[in-house]
């Protein structure tokens, strides 16, 4: 970077977060005293006033607040490039595709295969992660490409529809509402999502915030025990029969819509090469 070192913005952002010089020092492993003069030399060297400064308190100024956006995202791309110069000089270089674990649709067996008799395919790595976590997977340089459940953030990147599938209820057998063949969400008022949200609400929304970590096991041990639904695509449905949990159509439930997405740079063969594949498959199997 000519004007700026990514070391002053690192400096910049642990103070602008922290609003607190001791605690961002403690976070960068330095002292306090040449941390304070770096700050001081990044706003001179601006020509503006980033921080207002007391004996109580730190602040930012809407100078320090625009910079601190902008300090992130310049951050973020510094990292993503690290990653992505590392990986494609890797000796045994290999094309990273994130996803939730069984969020595909049932496409990825057939994808997987059919991806190896591509010229530019190379060996697949699986980034698993919890929902919402595959779009900043590729921004950030730990994944080439992404199945994602839509709507996601597309900041920064290419993506295109595959399927669309039904959501389905996923209730204990012993539930009385598992004697009915189909439910509506009002149905569910007195029932929670495993996360303890209530499950009466269209949570189509709620599927992309900030959640705990749990996998399919847990889940299924939660809802068995009763009280506690899910909301699973109807393809993980199929695969996961068992016979403490039943599986209801909910008539007023938003569909699940799965997208292929990958970053609006790249140009490695090997993405669209996986693109073409999944897109192909995804209409095959509609």
């Amino acid at each position: 970077m000519s004007d700026l070192e990514v070391r002053q913005l690192r400096y910049f952002v642990a103070v602008a977060e922290e609003l607190h010089f001791g605690r961002a020092a403690r976070r960068l492993g330095m002292a306090q005293p040449p941390l304070s003069r770096a700050i001081r030399d990044l706003e001179r060297h601006l020509g503006v006033r980033l921080l207002d400064r007391t004996t109580r308190q730190v602040a930012l100024t809407t100078a320090g607040e625009g910079l601190l956006h902008d300090a992130r995202a310049a951050l973020d791309a510094v990292t993503a490039a690290a990653r992505r110069a590392r990986h494609a000089g890797r000796d045994d270089p290999a094309l990273r595709l994130a996803l939730k674990a069984d969020y595909d649709a049932g496409l990825l067996p057939q994808v997987l295969a059919e991806y190896q008799l591509e010229d530019a395919a190379l060996p697949v790595e699986l980034v698993l992660g919890g929902r919402g976590d595959q779009a900043p997977a590729l921004r950030d340089g730990r994944a080439d490409v992404a199945l994602v459940p839509t709507p996601f953030d597309d900041r920064d990147l290419d993506s295109e529809p595959l399927t669309t599938e039904p959501r389905l209820v996923a209730l204990a057998a012993t539930d009385p509402l598992a004697e009915r063949p189909d439910l509506c969400l009002a149905d569910l008022v007195d029932r929670t999502l495993p996360d303890g949200l209530p499950a009466h609400r269209d949570p189509a929304p709620i599927e992309h915030r900030p959640a705990p970590r749990l996998d399919l096991a847990q889940i299924f041990n939660l809802v068995e025990l009763g009280g506690r639904v899910w909301f699973p695509p109807a393809s993980v449905a199929r695969r996961h029969p068992r016979p403490g949990i039943v599986y209801r159509a909910v008539t007023d439930l938003a569909p699940i819509t799965l997208a292929v997405a990958w970053p609006q740079n790249s140009r490695s063969p090997a993405v669209a090469a996986f693109v073409r594949t999944v897109i192909a498959a995804a209409a095959v199997a509609r």
